[in-house]
């Protein structure tokens, strides 16, 4: 019985601890560019786009679709870095699986 509350007592802290590192995640932030920098996008370490800016020279009125391909290559980019973060900051606690609705 003593080693069942031991190993409760271990899930309990560990369960406390993710919960830190899920709230931490929100704080970090990283940044995707396309184009050499003229699109930046800024998203929170819970793969929430928080701001896009977009230089002057990017913007060609008889090109919209390069524009509309930087913007999207900038925000897979910034998504992609938040995956890498919540990964490494989860995987602790995870092993590396990957289990649904966790992050």
């Amino acid at each position: 019985m003593n080693n069942m509350n031991q190993m409760m007592k271990q899930v309990k802290k560990m369960q406390e601890q993710m919960l830190k590192a899920q709230e931490e995640l929100a704080t970090k932030t990283v940044e995707g560019t396309s184009g050499g920098g003229v699109v930046t996008v800024e998203a929170s370490g819970h793969k929430q786009i928080l701001s896009i800016n977009i230089k002057p020279e990017a913007v060609d009125p008889d090109d919209v679709e390069m524009l509309q391909d930087l913007v999207l290559t900038a925000v897979n980019d910034a998504l992609a870095k938040a995956e890498e973060i919540a990964n490494s900051d989860m995987g602790k606690f995870t092993g590396g699986m990957k289990i649904p609705g966790l992050f």
